[in-house]
């Protein structure tokens, strides 16, 4: 008996002199040893640990959904280098990685579990101090040409000048619209405004508010955006939706800096900075005469051009890691990254639906994913589909003289509707994303010169 407590004495000093954290516990998970390096990332001294519920000392953000050590006692199966967070004995948050295996007894009955962990503070601070510098107002990329963009919006958000944002649908127009606000000196409030949600009627109202009375469910005053936004900014996305009517009203606004509410007849002043974004080409609407143009002026004084993900996609492996943060913390769960096949797939992929499409991606993931790393098995099934389908395609391409009939209908389109890529794809019954792409892929360049009297498309090349 003396020898068995001398070798228990000799064995806790060997795991007191080692950096990781060390605990065990019962059946009933409560705490039956606690080493040094336990005390130290916790905070809680051994004394007061032991005999105490695990799940009372470590309060990590798994512990009552899918607690690791829980889990190797009922399943026997050991659980490796688990991401989750602990709170210690000062209410402070502790990033900390954590194995878990059984304890068993000389005839091989499971008496409670053993657990490892590590601080992964200094892991994660030097993390984030690498990621930072790719982190600007909750936009992330590393590519050079956003970075440029990013540069200038201090001198832009204190500008007060109107801006105009072009980008494709889940690009992060807003994002980037809520930054400019933020690093602006104004005081008023962000309000958001999607033109293309509503209907005219109903778009006027949001926009300028209404008296009692106005109409016959106007029972009382109601502010508009404009209202909301006083001091502030405005941030009016699809703005190439409105019809000409509104298009007229809004120029009133940005012009005298002033608007009457539905059935009002005192004027109202509007200090307001407008943020107008678009998925499309304001220009191309102008040149189509969908557009007014003293409106697009007043509008395009300073314009911000946001690139597709396929051409940024250097940004997906970070954005990617985003959204595994953003959807860890979310849903309580402790999935670390995705496998190299899964990334390849990602890098491989156009997402037309951009960012957002990502992000959905990502999301879909974390509901069929129950382990640490995401896998092919877990992505969505018309992901799947178009990536196969997109390895078969050199396979299946079809011959020359399709190739070139595609691209001369294209071409006659963008003639016949000079140029203009919107109401050309809509003709073609395709989305203008695509047509730009397959104006890239079959080498189709469209010249407009209003001075000319002729429009010329450069003849298309054959892909291999």
């Amino acid at each position: 008996m003396l020898k068995e407590n001398s070798l228990h004495k000799f064995s806790d000093k060997i795991l007191d002199s080692i950096a990781d954290g060390v605990f065990t516990v019962d059946n009933d998970l409560n705490i039956t040893f606690f080493n040094s390096s336990a005390e130290k990332i916790t905070g809680v001294n051994r004394n007061e640990a032991i005999g105490q519920k695990c799940f009372d000392i470590f309060r990590a953000n798994i512990c009552q959904t899918t607690c690791a050590i829980k889990q190797s006692i009922q399943s026997g199966k050991e659980m490796v280098n688990l991401s989750i967070n602990i709170l210690n004995a000062k209410n402070c948050k502790v990033p900390i990685s954590v194995s878990t295996s059984v304890l068993r007894n000389e005839t091989g009955d499971i008496i409670g579990g053993v657990s490892t962990f590590r601080d992964m503070s200094t892991i994660e601070s030097l993390r984030k101090e690498l990621s930072s510098q790719y982190i600007f107002e909750d936009i992330i990329s590393k590519n050079h040409k956003i970075r440029q963009i990013l540069s200038t919006f201090p001198d832009i958000a204190t500008s007060n000048s109107t801006v105009l944002i072009e980008g494709p649908s889940g690009s992060g127009k807003e994002l980037f619209s809520k930054a400019i606000h933020t690093l602006s000196q104004r005081k008023g409030k962000f309000i958001a405004l999607n033109c293309a949600a509503l209907p005219d009627s109903l778009l006027e109202s949001e926009l300028f508010g209404y008296k009692k009375g106005a109409f016959t469910e106007a029972k009382k005053d109601k502010k508009g955006r404009f209202a909301l936004a006083e001091k502030g900014t405005l941030f009016l996305d699809e703005i190439g939706d409105i019809s000409p009517a509104l298009q007229q009203k809004l120029l009133r606004v940005l012009q005298e800096k002033e608007y009457e509410p539905l059935g009002g007849t005192v004027t109202e002043k509007a200090d307001v900075r407008v943020v107008a974004a678009t998925n499309k080409c304001l220009s191309e609407l102008v040149a189509c005469g969908h557009f007014r143009d003293d409106l697009y002026f007043r509008l395009n004084v300073i314009k911000i051009s946001i690139p597709p993900l396929c051409d940024h996609k250097e940004d997906i492996p970070l954005l990617v890691e985003h959204f595994i943060s953003k959807f860890n913390a979310l849903k309580e769960k402790a999935i670390e990254s995705i496998s190299p096949e899964v990334l390849t797939m990602l890098m491989k992929y156009d997402f037309p639906g951009n960012i957002r499409e990502l992000e959905n991606i990502i999301e879909y993931c974390f509901v069929l994913c129950h382990g640490q790393e995401i896998c092919k098995e877990h992505l969505p099934t018309e992901f799947i589909d178009c990536m196969e389908d997109l390895a078969e395609a050199p396979k299946n391409r079809g011959s020359a003289p399709l190739i070139d009939a595609e691209a001369h209908a294209i071409m006659e389109a963008l003639d016949k509707f000079n140029g203009c890529r919107l109401v050309t794809a809509e003709y073609l019954g395709i989305e203008k994303t695509t047509l730009w792409r397959k104006m890239k892929r079959y080498g189709i360049s469209y010249v407009n010169d209003k001075s000319k009297s002729q429009s010329t498309a450069s003849r298309p090349h054959h892909v291999a």
